[in-house]
């Protein structure tokens, strides 16, 4: 699991508000399909805003976050309401820069 500074964060969820959700846990929950295309979206953007069920309550969606989040190796950016950030660099080469750990940004 990566590990991220409060700065590295910080610069992802700047560059998350842009972003419309690319992947939705519908009422079906997480299905092995939806893992298989999240793990597909993450390797392209690598930060990747996902859009949580409305139904249920917020322990189901806390549930189905923390199980995604077990299952893909990615990290937790920020969640607000229903729709949460993740990041995950590409194992082939992560594209997106994130700041030095214990640097200001610039």
């Amino acid at each position: 699991m990566i590990a991220l500074t409060e700065a590295q964060r910080r610069h992802l969820r700047g560059l998350a508000h842009k972003l419309k959700p690319l992947a939705r846990v519908g009422g079906a929950g997480v299905t092995p399909a939806f893992l298989e295309e999240l793990d597909r979206v993450l390797c392209h953007h690598e930060l990747v805003k996902l859009r949580l069920a409305s139904t249920g309550d917020r322990g189901d969606r806390e549930a189905m976050l923390e199980s995604i989040l077990a299952r893909t190796g990615a990290v937790l950016v920020t969640r607000i309401g229903h729709v949460a950030v993740l990041y995950r660099p590409d194992p082939a080469g992560a594209r997106l820069a994130l700041p030095a750990p214990g640097r200001p940004q610039a």
